[in-house]
This record gives C-alpha cells, structure tokens and sequence, in this order.
C-alpha cells in the first residue's frame, strides 16, 4: 500500500527565508537560545545580517505594550547557515547577551531587529521569549503557547513538518525534523493589521463562486511567509492575551516545551488555557496535562486541530514527526511513541481522551472549496449548559457566523449521532462517555475539485483519505469511513477531579478580537467557572 502523504496543496506560495535567497538584499534574522526562561537568567541573542550594524528592541507586548529593553549600532556579522538549519539549526554564534533584571516581569516578549538597507528602507524581523510566572499564585490564567505547531510550520530555512525537502519551498516533500535554533517566519510573531485569515469571511458566496487564498496571495505579495497564518502569538495567542488582560484577567504564558520536560510544570494553577491552532504534542505533554486535570486542574481550549504525535528533543532543540507511520525509525522499537495521528492503532491513545474531540473528527470549514457556503457560526443544541448562561441563545441559534466566522479554518469534533435532537459522543473514536456537545458546525476532511485543476483547493480529500490509509493500514475504522464528513464543536467533561472545556476551532481569538458578546460570554463563563473552583487557600470548593 501507498502510504505517501503529498502536501502539494497547488496555492501560490510565500516568500522563502534563508540567507543568500534574494542575492543583494540586506539579510537580518535572529533567534536565542530558547523559548521560556526565569527571571534573572540571561538571553543569548543569536543574530545574522549582511548589514555593518543592526538595533534590538525587546516589547513586553500585550495589551499596554511597553518597551523595556533598547539597544542601537550593535555590530552585525555574516553567519555560516548550514543548508538544512531547519532540521538542525543554525549554530550561530551569540550577538548580545541581555540579563532578565527585574525589569523583564514575567510576560511575553517580542524581540525585534531593526537595520535599514541601501536604500534608507527599515529592515526588521522579529524573535520572542517568555518569562515565566514565578509562583501559580501571581496569575489567574496559565496560557501554553502551542509552540510545536509553531515549528511544525516554521518554514524559516526552507522546510518544515510539510515541505521543503530537498529544495525548500519549491517541493512539497515534507522534513521530519524542525529545529527550535533557528529564525521563525515572518508573520508569526508580528502581523500588520488587516491581514487577511485562513478562512473566507464573504457573508454571502453566489453561485460559480471559485476558491481563492487570500492569506497566499497577500504572502506572496508582501514578503510574508506562506504559512503565516497557521501558528503563532501574532494569530491566536496575541488576540487572546489582549482580550484577558482588558478584562482585568492576570495572564501568565508558558510553552508545550514545559509540559514535555517538567511533569509539575502546572502544578498549582487554576486554569490553563489553550488557544487557536494546537495541532502537535508529545507523548509527555499529554502526560503533563492529563494528570493535571486527573488531579482537579481545570483545562479551557479555545482551539482547534488537535491531531500529532511528535517526539521533541529539548537537549538538541530538534521536534520530529513523520506523519507517515511506516517512516518512522521508532515503529521497530517503540510504536507508542511513532510520530503519526494520535488515533493510529499502534499509538494506542486517542486524541479525543485528554481533549474531548479532535481534528480527524473535524477538519475545515469555510478554507477554500471546504463547506465554502457554511454559516461560520455554531448552531447551538445544549442551551442550558453552564457555558451558554446569560448569552440569551435557544435551540438552534446560530453564533459567530459570517462575517466574523469563529466556527472556521480546522476544526475539532468526534463521533456522534443524534437522539430526540440532541447530539451525543458515540465513543468510537475514545471521546469520553460524559461529553457534553454543546454546539455544532459542518466539517469536511477536505475539499473537493469541481474546477478540473483550474483553480487552488487548498486541502484537498484525496490527501486526507491517503493520510488515513497510512494511519490505520489493516482499514480504516466505520467512523473515518464515508465521505469526509464532520463536525466542528463546542464540548466540555469532567475526568478525574478536573474539568475540560473545548471550543474546537482554530479560529475562536477572532471573536475575542472582535468582542462578539456570545464568544466574550462563553469565554467569561469557562474561565469564571474554573477560577471559582478553588477557594483561596487551594483547596476544591464543594
């Protein structure tokens, strides 16, 4: 059998980033050591740039952003890159070494580099870190930065989870390996506003409407990468952190790589939230969580595409996945631990057991030819849930629905079925027994070609259904069988002492963004909800 995956996606690309891409141009990227640190510890800025000098200016950034650290006429130096700095890193030799005095709070950071070229224009590209919290005590939210998904599509020196090989953007033969030492793609981190998203907004699509990509095109044309949408602060956990911290919420910011080497790394803290695109963890992260809510934590997920296994090594900063299962070296020793869908056999833990849905039994709505003409939105079903208090919604009202679209991109959900109008888990897939669905939208896996090549599709259904053959190679399983067909949703459970809330799309911080007041008052209800849990001396509250 064929197990290749193709992510030929047939979309106008991005602009690729490497040194020596563009001859002639004024080069400046950098990085540092790595993601998170505590305070007093020191940051090693790694900087490459063909100009004589270049100035670093690092942004506490949220909702008041604030400037703690400047400095202008640093002496720039050429860099030796390897070719495949994208699986391996760059090796770069330290630029500026900046103490986190007390200045730097905890927070997140931008770092942003900042040269001007020949012709007097401003060159800049940006890195970040986090300062983590010192105690659970100082903050109400611990918000985890799904980092992994973030170099899953880092395609900065050429490749990444889904091309690259062996010529960078030019071949859809996806790298295995992603280093965490090396720059991230423009777009990730910094965004101008008006950007366009992932999902198309159009209220209404007449018909002989044609798929387009905005968010491709406008890459192309600005210089952006093409996956600059996918992940990271500048699209989901940004809007989120703003919203939290005018809402008077006390945010403290964490990476998956925490979770995966420090077991009590959520220890103590009453809600951790996850936001916008978390499509890739490891085995130990989900030990990290699950045990957190197993011990009375409570997880809110505002997000979406929950789908990966991936194996990350934090000694060497390199993540590994092969998708393909029969590609992965570890399939002879360990199949646990193979780096394809949670859902594969061999794996033997279904992602729907610590999230409640996932993206296999979602996928895309409203993302080129995939439901093109949906609402949006989310049709309600459990009007009385705790979570819908006070929106005012019915039975089958819809919320976030074009223009705003909350319910879009890639989307989670489970199987289920219906009895006496009401959608409940059929646990085939491992969703837990007490999920609550609480509302709905239509998904495909994948979009469909009614154009004959003519126009892009962005994630077509055949790749899906070859994806699928590779995951379960003895056939796939009657609730991955038919047409492609799923569902984004709304659910919530308890396991264990914990509770889990999961808004199952990428595209939930749009609406916090906008300050929709159905999304603003189902976010508010979760997060009120689970900070009540605990009294003040830490202990559950009966």
């Amino acid at each position: 059998m064929n197990t290749r995956i193709d992510y030929a996606w047939s979309t106008p690309g991005g602009v690729l980033e490497r040194p020596g891409e563009v001859p002639g141009a004024t080069e400046l990227w950098g990085y540092n050591d790595r993601f998170t640190y505590r305070s007093g510890e020191q940051v090693d800025l790694r900087v490459h740039t063909t100009a004589d000098t270049f100035d670093v200016e690092i942004i506490r950034d949220g909702a008041r952003p604030e400037t703690v650290f400047r400095a202008e006429g640093i002496r720039g130096q050429r860099q030796t890159t390897p070719d495949d700095a994208y699986a391996r890193g760059c090796n770069w030799a330290g630029s500026l070494q900046i103490d986190l005095t007390e200045a730097f709070v905890p927070g997140y950071y931008l770092v942003v580099f900042r040269t001007v070229d020949e012709h007097g224009r401003v060159v800049e590209q940006e890195s970040f870190f986090i300062v983590r919290p010192s105690s659970p005590e100082d903050v109400d939210l611990l918000l985890v930065h799904a980092t992994s998904t973030m170099l899953a599509y880092n395609d900065w020196g050429g490749g990444n989870h889904y091309r690259g090989l062996p010529d960078g953007d030019r071949n859809d033969t996806p790298s295995p390996f992603s280093s965490t030492r090396r720059p991230i793609a423009r777009g990730m981190l910094r965004k101008p506003i008006g950007a366009p998203r992932n999902a198309h907004l159009d209220v209404s699509v007449p018909m002989g409407w044609e798929p387009r990509h905005p968010t491709y095109e406008w890459a192309w044309q600005r210089g952006y990468s093409r996956h600059h949408n996918d992940a990271g602060w500048a699209n989901y956990e940004r809007p989120f952190t703003i919203w939290a911290e005018e809402q008077g919420y006390r945010v403290g910011h964490l990476t998956q790589a925490e979770l995966h080497g420090e077991s009590d790394a959520l220890d103590g803290y009453p809600c951790v939230v996850i936001v916008g695109h978390d499509e890739y963890w490891s085995w130990e992260m989900r030990d990290t969580l699950d045990a957190y809510v197993d011990g009375g934590g409570r997880l809110a997920r505002f997000g979406g595409n929950y789908v990966w296994q991936v194996r990350l090594d934090l000694e060497n900063g390199v993540q590994t996945c092969f998708k393909d299962p029969t590609a992965d070296p570890i399939r002879e020793t360990d199949q646990s631990r193979l780096t394809t869908a949670w859902d594969a056999p061999e794996i033997g833990r279904p992602g729907a057991a610590t999230m409640g849905l996932t993206g296999l039994g979602g996928a895309y709505i409203r993302y080129g030819s995939a439901v093109p003409r949906g609402s949006g939105g989310f049709t309600v079903y459990r009007e009385h849930h705790w979570a819908l208090k006070g929106t005012d919604l019915y039975y089958g009202d819809v919320f976030g629905q074009a223009p705003l679209c909350v319910a879009a991109f890639e989307v989670d959900g489970c199987d289920y079925t219906f009895r006496h109008g009401l959608p409940y888990a059929t646990g085939e897939d491992g969703a837990p027994e007490n999920l609550e669905i609480i509302a709905m939208a239509p998904a495909v896996s994948g979009g469909g070609d009614r154009w004959e090549g003519r126009v892009p599709i962005g994630a077509p259904a055949a790749e899906v259904e070859g994806l699928l053959q590779g995951i379960y190679p003895d056939g796939i399983p009657p609730h991955h069988q038919g047409n492609g067909y799923g569902s984004a949703m709304i659910a919530a459970f308890s396991r264990g002492d914990g509770e889990v809330f999961c808004a199952g799309t990428t595209d939930w911080p749009y609406g916090l963004e906008a300050n929709d007041p159905f999304v603003t008052r189902i976010t508010r209800n979760v997060l009120d909800r689970y900070l009540a849990a605990r009294s003040d001396d830490g202990e559950e509250e009966l």
